[in-house]
């Protein structure tokens, strides 16, 4: 019987010089936990596509990937966050493997939008290579770069692909134990402003339906739901606030303040 894995998606917007989630997932990889950390990096793209010249434009949220795109969006991706966020966590005391998802076509995706140009939705997981990772001590850290297929055959392509959606696809294809996204709000909010802490998969889709979800947390909730279907529970947390990962998955964590901040979770 396979150890159960946590899928954990942290974004550039949760990583600052206050931000405790590394120190967390150091923390909880010590204790033995097995994870999965995928991340994004919007705003380093964004960065690094303006000092090549490169103009970022947006479709519906997604970042429109025109050939020049993708080569900064793969640079900075599998390169530049990947291998910060591996020197990060080993230089607090934990194994970490930096992978994309073209590494041995962990992510296989597909074309979906002209308009886009090479963004992908996913078409498949192969998890053999994060639970090898895992399974030898390690923390797989996962670059949201895919192969493209065409049919069942691999394209030597690749395509560029929301991270959240890998995390939750990832976390439906293990499947995991828990699926944790960190972010830069204390949850999920109704449409009175207010945080709920837990949502039934109806709830969470009633609020997609009539607009309350809107803008970066439309495709966590999404991808949340995806999850779900496959059993997979959810949580969408503040990665601001010290100590919050730990907390919600261990109950325990060395800032008190941390320890009644929940977020919202999806059920």
């Amino acid at each position: 019987m396979t150890a159960p894995i946590t899928v954990v998606k942290i974004g550039g917007s949760t990583l600052g010089q206050h931000d405790t989630t590394l120190d967390d997932l150091a923390a909880l990889h010590a204790e033995g936990r097995k994870l999965v950390v995928v991340h994004g990096g919007g705003a380093t793209i964004s960065e690094w596509l303006e000092k090549h010249g490169v103009a970022s434009r947006f479709v519906r949220g997604l970042r429109v990937t025109d050939a020049a795109t993708l080569d900064v969006v793969v640079a900075v991706l599998a390169g530049v966050v990947n291998k910060r966020l591996v020197a990060e966590l080993q230089a607090r005391g934990a194994r970490a493997f930096g992978l994309s998802g073209a590494d041995s076509a962990i992510l296989r995706a597909r074309r979906y939008d002209p308009e886009l140009g090479f963004v992908g939705e996913i078409a498949g997981v192969d998890t053999e290579a994060l639970r090898a990772v895992v399974e030898d001590a390690g923390i797989a850290v996962l670059a949201p770069i895919a192969v493209e297929v065409e049919g069942e055959s691999l394209r030597p392509q690749l395509l560029n692909v929301n991270a959240d959606t890998v995390a939750g696809e990832v976390a439906a294809a293990l499947p995991a134990e828990q699926l944790v996204f960190l972010t830069d709000v204390a949850g999920i909010m109704d449409a009175d402003g207010a945080v709920r802490s837990q949502l039934s998969t109806a709830e969470a889709k009633e609020l997609l339906a009539d607009g309350t979800v809107t803008d970066g947390m439309i495709p966590k909730v999404r991808a949340a739901l995806r999850a779900a279907a496959a059993g997979v529970p959810a949580a969408v947390i503040d990665g601001r606030e010290a100590g919050t990962l730990r907390a919600l998955l261990t109950g325990v964590s060395s800032d008190e303040s941390a320890a009644g901040s929940g977020g919202t979770r999806i059920v």
